[in-house]
C-alpha cells in the first residue's frame, strides 16, 4: 500500500469526537492527537478552567475544538453533552470515555461513599454517556466508534484498589456487551488498557508513588512501586503513546476490530 494510503488510514477528517476528561493528562493528548488527525473535538471535563486552556492551545495549533462542562456522575447531563456536540459541530462519530477516578484505599477501609463515587464515574457514567452517544450515532445512520479506557487493575489487581479494580473490570465486560449489541449499527466498541503513564509525579523512567499518592502505608507504596518498575520496556508511557492507540481504534485502520481489549502496558503482563 502506498504511503499516502497508509497515512489516510489514520485520518479522521470530517469526524467529530467527544473526549471525556480531555482537559489534561492522557485526555489532553488524545484530544490533541485527534485534532491533529483532522477531527473536530469536544473536550468534556468538569474542570472548565483547564478545559478552556487546553481548547485554546489546540486552536492555536490549528485544531477544531470546544470545551463543555461535564460531570459524569450526573446521568441527565449525558444527552445534553451530545446535544451540545451536535450543536457545535453538526454530528458525533467517536466517543472516547477517558475520564476516570481513582483514590487508593485498602479494601478494609473503603467506605460506601468512595465505592459509589468510583463506580459512578468509572462505570455508571461510562454506561450512560456511551448510551447517549450511541443513540446519536444510530440516528445519523453512519456507524461510529466508542473507545473506553480501562486499566491494568482490570486484569492484574494490585492492592489497595479493590473498588477501582471492580470498576475497571466492569469496563472490560461493558465494552464486550456494548460491542455485541451495537455492531448491528456499525458502531465498533473497543477498550484500551494503559499501563503506567507519565504524570506530574513521574520522575525519570519510573513513577515515585509517594509523590503521586502521599501518606500511603509503606507496604502499599512498595507494592505499587514494584508494579511500575517491572515493565520490560523499562519506562512508563508518555501520554501521547496511549493517544496513538486511541487514534488507531478511532480510525479506519481498525475497521475489523470490535469488542477488543488493547493492552499498552510496557510489558507488565509478561512478568
Amino acid at each position: 500500500m502506498p504511503d499516502n494510503q497508509i497515512q489516510q488510514q489514520f485520518r479522521l477528517d470530517g469526524k467529530v469526537a467527544i473526549v471525556t476528561g480531555g482537559a489534561m493528562g492522557m485526555g489532553k493528548s488524545i484530544a490533541q492527537t485527534m485534532c491533529g488527525a483532522g477531527a473536530s473535538v469536544i473536550i468534556a471535563d468538569i474542570d472548565m478552567e483547564t478545559a478552556n486552556e487546553t481548547a485554546e492551545e489546540i486552536k492555536a495549533a490549528g485544531g477544531k475544538v470546544a470545551a463543555v462542562r461535564t460531570d459524569l456522575t450526573i446521568v441527565a447531563d449525558a444527552p445534553k453533552l451530545v446535544e451540545a456536540t451536535v450543536k457545535e459541530f453538526g454530528r458525533l462519530d467517536i466517543m472516547v470515555n477517558n475520564a476516570g477516578y481513582m483514590q487508593i484505599m485498602p479494601f478494609l477501609d473503603v467506605t460506601e461513599a468512595l465505592y459509589d463515587r468510583t463506580l459512578n464515574i468509572n462505570l455508571k457514567g461510562m454506561f450512560f454517556y456511551s448510551q447517549a452517544a450511541a443513540k446519536q450515532m444510530i440516528s445519523q445512520g453512519e456507524g461510529g466508534r466508542i473507545i473506553n479506557t480501562a486499566s491494568l487493575a482490570a486484569l492484574l489487581p494490585s492492592p489497595p484498589m479493590a473498588h477501582y479494580a471492580a470498576s475497571k473490570g466492569g469496563v472490560v465486560s461493558l465494552t464486550k456487551a456494548m460491542a455485541r449489541e451495537l455492531v448491528a449499527h456499525d458502531i465498533l466498541v473497543n477498550t484500551v488498557i494503559p499501563g503506567g503513564v507519565v504524570t506530574p509525579g513521574a520522575v525519570g523512567t519510573t513513577i515515585e508513588v509517594s509523590k503521586v499518592y502521599p501518606q500511603l502505608p509503606k507496604e502499599v507504596e512498595d507494592a505499587l512501586t514494584n508494579m511500575m518498575v517491572r515493565m520490560p520496556l523499562g519506562r512508563v508511557a508518555e501520554p501521547e503513546e496511549i493517544a496513538d492507540v486511541v487514534l488507531f481504534l478511532a480510525s479506519p485502520a481498525s475497521k475489523y476490530m470490535v469488542g477488543s481489549v488493547v493492552v499498552a502496558d510496557g510489558g507488565v503482563l509478561l512478568t
